[in-house]
């Protein structure tokens, strides 16, 4: 049976919404206060999610511990308390919004994660605070 297992894990990180080819007016017209040349940051929240097939042979999609692991190493370990204008080598060039980030986010995770068998990333949700989140689905 299809079964679908999540991981919540939390991070804290500063970015800043601007446009290099816009004048710091133009950029605080277009992103308010997230154009702030300062930076801020936000405590977001990650849901990733994995499916698979379950049954009384494979009782599980993938073990916890493994799934925590694997998220840490390769995600929060890179933006906890980081900032993701700065400091986060897959956000390189990328504006940082809560979006483009969840869908890098599932790019770091699908190879890894699919590598082992059974495993599929379904999806990643990202919420930035507890109003506004994104999601990406494979």
């Amino acid at each position: 049976m299809l079964t679908f297992l999540t991981r919540k894990e939390r991070f804290n990180a500063a970015h800043r919404m601007y446009r290099q080819d816009l004048t710091e007016a133009e950029n605080f017209e277009l992103f308010g206060k997230c154009a702030n040349p300062n930076y801020h940051g936000h405590n977001y929240e990650l849901f990733v999610t994995v499916k698979g097939e379950v049954n009384d042979d494979r009782p599980y999609i993938i073990d916890l511990k493994l799934l925590k692991v694997i998220i840490n190493e390769l995600i929060i370990d890179k933006l906890d308390h980081m900032n993701l204008n700065l400091d986060v080598d897959f956000m390189a060039g990328k504006m940082a919004s809560t979006e483009l980030l969840c869908i890098e986010i599932f790019k770091q995770l699908k190879g890894p994660l699919e590598a082992y068998e059974g495993v599929i990333l379904h999806s990643v949700r990202l919420a930035e605070t507890e109003n506004n989140s994104a999601e990406c689905f494979g």
